[in-house]
């Protein structure tokens, strides 16, 4: 099942032209984690006879034509020449050892260009064994491409069961976002006035956050305009998900909720170990939001043909305030928790992102793609972060016969000093962290997010 007809060349859509622009070029990393050392003879077949023929995007790639536009051109595939196997002088290190290598190579191929004469994404075999995994496979793929629900419904799509692999995959769904959504629809209806002024207001504070009010200058926000396209380092925590579930049902919020909230608390606390008076200063969070009618994942193939879940780039920015760090929610960190329900909630019942949505829109057609570009460029460089959530299988999965121990996904070359990705997997929650090599220090604000979540925990006992 194709994306379009075969052999006519498709233009992009509006959010892929903007991330693959000389202001904005966007990558996303997925890293899974194999239990097995990896057999590196079985990738070619499983790209072959799996991951192509899920996307015409997959066999394009990106050319201008006459007019001047972006459009997909088809072109014939040798999946050898996208799999790449790094090599190390040393073949009996250590465990800690190769885990420098991988952190090494993930922010050097985090920062290298895909080339423009083949389809745009890669994989990276790295078969050496970490504290982590007997080998690890990194997938590198433009987020032109899609976004991360169409990502990861080709993962669900090239996996199988490791229980049975003769029975399709459980593909997850997010209920109560669903539910959240619906409620939002209702209240809407019934209050309409209030609705109506307090989404007039968030899109007017988004409106000017994008454009002439950027957060301040703080250890998490360097202000570098460049910051996409400079060095990251990435980093990564593993959580129980019954853990933030206990937490969740004790507070009556959403495991989103815990968790940004964890985030907010563990940023401040870096800041303020960085500089004191930098827990009073205004950031601002951009946590995305998936705008398909659905959030339930529906397969690849059924993507094609699905008004409610199409492929492609369909998701929008939330501006989200971080509460700034005072005595009172220092000493109650469960503050935070509720401050990152309020105000998502709020958003998420709010028109200023179906808002912000349609003045993209009215940009590009009336001033250009550039406009537009230029416009979501500043959206990002003005806030301090992004955050972004993707929801995993529950069961256990193998790729290519190789049972998969974890796996998380990280986004880069957003023009912003850090990166947040939560993903979920068998019951377990990995929040990555991709930060501005030489201006954060990964490991104090991994150290700080343990630390919080951990003063969340024991608050909510």
């Amino acid at each position: 099942m194709n994306c379009f007809e075969e052999d006519v060349p498709m233009p992009l859509s509006p959010m892929a032209d903007y991330f693959s622009s000389s202001l904005i070029n966007v990558f996303v990393l997925c890293v899974v984690e194999s239990e097995i050392p990896i057999d590196e003879s079985k990738f070619q077949p499983l790209l072959k006879n799996k991951l192509l023929p899920i996307c015409s995007r997959f066999s394009s790639i990106m050319v201008t034509d006459k007019n001047g536009k972006k459009v997909w051109k088809q072109v014939d595939v040798n999946p050898e020449d996208h799999i790449k196997i790094p090599k190390f002088a040393s073949t009996n290190g250590t465990l800690k050892l190769y885990d420098e290598c991988l952190d090494e190579y993930m922010s050097k191929i985090a920062m290298e260009q895909l080339r423009e004469d083949k389809p745009l994404w890669e994989v990276h075999i790295f078969n050496y064994p970490t504290t982590k995994a007997a080998g690890t496979i990194v997938v590198k793929l433009h987020h032109a491409l899609g976004d991360g629900y169409s990502f990861m419904a080709t993962f669900l799509s090239i996996t199988q069961s490791a229980d049975n692999p003769s029975l399709p995959i459980k593909l997850p769904s997010s209920k109560s976002v669903e539910s959240t959504s619906t409620k939002g629809i209702g209240k809407r209806l019934s209050q309409t006035a209030s609705v109506v002024f307090k989404s007039a207001f968030d899109f007017g504070w988004s409106f000017m956050k994008s454009s002439v009010m950027p957060d301040e200058q703080t250890p998490l926000r360097s202000g570098h305009e460049d910051v996409g396209f400079r060095p990251m380092s990435i980093t990564n925590v593993s959580l129980s998900l019954d853990t933030i579930k206990e937490v969740k049902n004790k507070l009556k919020v959403s495991v989103n909720d815990v968790l940004v909230g964890a985030i907010f608390f563990g940023i401040q606390l870096y800041m303020k170990a960085k500089n004191q008076k930098s827990g009073t200063s205004e950031s601002t969070a951009l946590v995305l939001l998936n705008t398909r009618k659905i959030r339930a994942y529906k397969s690849a193939k059924e993507m094609h043909n699905d008004s409610e879940a199409p492929w492609g780039n369909r998701f929008h920015f939330m501006h989200v305030p971080i509460p700034m760090l005072t005595d009172k929610n220092e000493l109650n960190p469960l503050e935070f928790v509720f401050e990152a329900k309020k105000k998502i909630s709020r958003q998420r019942t709010s028109l200023a992102v179906p808002m912000t949505g349609v003045l993209l829109h009215l940009l590009n057609q009336i001033k250009g793609p550039q406009a537009a570009t230029n416009y979501l460029y500043k959206t990002m460089n003005n806030a301090s972060l992004s955050i972004s959530h993707m929801v995993g299988p529950a069961e256990k999965v193998t790729l290519a016969n190789h049972p998969i121990k974890g796996f998380y996904f990280m986004t880069v070359g957003l023009s912003q000093s850090i990166t947040v990705t939560i993903t979920s997997y068998m019951g377990h929650l990995r929040v990555g962290f991709g930060v501005e090599e030489g201006f954060i220090d990964e490991y104090q604000l991994k150290s700080c997010f343990e630390t919080s979540l951990q003063q969340i925990l024991e608050a909510a006992k």
